[in-house]
């Protein structure tokens, strides 16, 4: 069995089953592992290497080669196929070391002559019936909907007390709605769900779960995807459905196992009462189970339980940032990469700094009693559990923060000050250049004190630091906007996320090489752009799409589609020539760091993949470097990118929260 991949969860004993095996084939009922190797450029099914896919077969015989890829609906490869070069393929399966260089594999016969390819491209005839490694065509269709109802494309994988039956496609082996938890009594934690022998379908996204625009609350499902399945049962004792999120380009470029996870959100995932029992962070909760599930389960779907990586954006920072804080989540997972957490100022201030649940009672809970008619209830726990779910999350007032509840969380905030408790974890950070824009309001106002105070922020108190200067361009509000998204941007993302990564480096709470980041190249996506079209990129007659080498808004969610590879996905242009380098370097970027906790792509890694580009951009932009001797230094996301240091340090000390905001608050 090759080794086994690190796992990214994003926005995450019994022995044997006595149950028929199912029909969709599986790893052990084929007797060998399956991996798909696909030169993946990221361009899905217009790339000129679409066609480059085989799937590899541990060592077998010849005839029984031929029937396994007969049972997964494929051929043995065959060079008369005249499909794209598998070289990439063969010269990565080298690199791993999975087989030498003069390695053989069975390939399709010649007329009645056995043949095989080695590692290096080399086809010749083999005489007698040795057990060779060998590789089937691979033929599944990119993902479209037709795909995973297809019979011939599913696969079974044997875990948790279940046969999951999910399917593959070009890409990867994909598992949807898989049950992490049994559905909870509203307003109590979840619990690990395990099997009893069933037959699962995996086919098939599940609800999202409630949130205003519908839901379930039968909802605590993740989804996997994977480039690799081993033959063995290694048993022991805002929705991840959102097309954004599609973890097939990481699978598949990035060789890791792609996670997603629902959780409960809103009223239902994260309600606190002062009742001894309604402690909130419900949400949070259902997170560590997630977790919990991955470490129990992960290996059957080839990923290493000992190398998670989770990570997330937006709120999903909030996240990654809480459970770095939660002793509950300790052990569950090795690296973590909070993406434009919140902080500081106003909207951002309860993402990382957290309510008592005394606190959030009274800004909250109270007002949703009295909206749901529950205050002057004998219980009104029970009254709110009789409250249709979606209505519950649609009222005025909802609870949507995490809180101290002694439990998941023990302080209020992520602590960092010297003395604090070390968490061996490794961490990336960092945001979008103007991540605050799309959360306040384009001004009507020349003013700049009169629309920072629209904004909640101290317009005269700001204006007369001297140090968020107005631009002089022709259009004066549009002026006016860029102080006001640079404020936001400051006050709510980037000076929190400076300090915790500056903090935290010198105080020596996390494993060392803390790395920072921040993206000056953004693609809006396509179902979220507030005060719209400051977030994209200019159009011009050269470039209907957009200019982004013109000067426009890199804005919060910006980074989404190149993290995830998912421009094909969402139906997205190419806007210019150098959109696709950097999605596959940022892809490249993503991978390495969950394969080895340093976001600096492995040389022979790239040359390996015949991933030119990002070999190209790292030859030339040089070594990302950590913030490993507290200096304040991180890496600007551009095409090309460099190494810069921190910016904004003036102005987040006169906002009040200074690079070392964290080693006295």
């Amino acid at each position: 069995m090759r080794a086994l991949h690190s796992i990214l969860l994003f926005g995450w004993a019994c022995l044997g089953l006595s149950a028929p095996f199912p029909s969709p084939p599986s790893p052990i009922t084929l007797g060998t592992d399956l991996t798909i190797l696909i030169n993946d450029d990221v361009l899905g099914q217009q790339s000129p290497s679409a066609d480059s896919a085989v799937i590899l077969l541990d060592p077998i015989t010849a005839s029984s080669a031929a029937s396994v890829c007969a049972a997964l609906g494929e051929n043995l490869w065959s060079p008369e196929l005249q499909t794209s070069s598998i070289q990439p393929n063969l010269d990565y399966i080298t690199y791993e070391k999975k087989y030498p260089k003069n390695q053989r594999y069975w390939i399709a016969p010649s007329g009645n002559q056995q043949r095989a390819i080695d590692g290096s491209g080399n086809v010749a005839s083999v005489n007698g019936n040795p057990k060779l490694p060998a590789l089937c065509t691979q033929s599944a269709p990119f993902s479209i909907p037709t795909a995973n109802t297809s019979a011939r494309w599913q696969v079974t994988v044997e875990t948790n007390n279940q046969y999951i039956t999910g399917y593959r496609d070009r890409l990867s082996f994909r598992f949807f709605n898989i049950r992490y938890a049994p559905l909870p009594l509203r307003f109590t934690y979840s619990t690990l769900y395990n099997g009893h022998g069933e037959q699962y379908s995996a086919l098939q996204p599940g609800p999202q779960c409630v949130q205003s625009s519908g839901g379930s609350e039968d909802c605590l499902f993740l989804n996997v995807w994977t480039p690799y399945l081993p033959n063995g049962k290694t048993f022991v004792s805002g929705t991840g459905k959102d097309p954004t999120f599609d973890g097939q380009h990481l699978a598949a470029r990035g060789d890791a196992v792609v996670v997603t996870i629902n959780y409960r959100l809103s009223t239902l995932g994260f309600l606190a009462l002062p009742d001894g029992k309604t402690n909130g962070n419900f949400g949070l909760a259902d997170q560590i189970v997630a977790l919990e599930w991955v470490q129990k389960n992960i290996e059957n779907f080839g990923g290493d339980p000992s190398r998670v990586m989770i990570f997330g954006q937006s709120a999903g920072a909030g996240s990654a940032r809480a459970l770095l804080a939660s002793q509950k989540a300790r052990g569950l997972f090795a690296a973590a990469v909070p993406m434009s957490n919140l902080g500081g100022l106003n909207f951002g201030t309860t993402y990382s700094k957290y309510y008592t649940i005394e606190q959030d009672y009274e800004l909250y809970g109270t007002k949703i009693l009295n909206e749901t008619n529950c205050s002057s209830t004998d219980s009104p726990l029970d009254c709110l559990r009789q409250v249709d779910a979606l209505t519950l999350v649609s009222l005025p007032t909802v609870a949507s923060y995490l809180v101290v509840d002694g439990t998941y969380l023990l302080s209020d905030e992520l602590e960092l000050r010297k003395g604090s408790p070390s968490n061996p974890v490794h961490v990336m950070m960092g945001l979008m250049r103007d991540d605050g824009a799309p959360f306040i309001a384009y001004p009507t106002t020349t003013n700049v004190t009169q629309a920072l105070d629209v904004d909640n922020f101290p317009g005269q108190q700001i204006v007369a630091s001297g140090l968020f200067t107005e631009p002089s361009g022709p259009n004066a509000t549009l002026n006016v906007f860029n102080v006001t998204t640079r404020v936001t941007t400051d006050g709510e993302f980037r000076c929190i996320d400076q300090s915790t990564a500056y903090v935290a480096s010198m105080n020596n709470i996390f494993l060392p090489d803390i790395y920072f980041y921040m993206f000056n190249r953004s693609y809006q996506i396509p179902n979220w752009s507030p005060n719209a079209p400051t977030c994209d990129a200019p159009i011009t007659p050269e470039f209907p799409y957009g200019d982004p080498s013109q000067e426009y808004f890199k804005c919060h969610s910006g980074e989404l589609m190149y993290v995830f590879g998912s421009l094909d996905r969402l139906s997205q242009p190419l806007r210019d020539n150098d959109d696709l380098p950097f999605m596959q370097f940022i892809i490249d970027t993503w991978a390495s760091y969950a394969r080895s906790y340093n976001p600096n792509p492995d040389p022979a890694f790239l040359q390996a993949r015949g991933f030119t580009n990002s070999s190209n951009e790292l030859e030339m932009a040089g070594q990302w470097q950590p913030i490993n001797t507290g200096k304040v230094t991180m890496r600007q996301l551009q095409w090309p990118s460099f190494q810069t240091d921190f910016i904004e340090l003036q102005q987040c000390n006169s906002l009040g929260f200074p690079l070392s905001y964290y080693m006295t608050n």
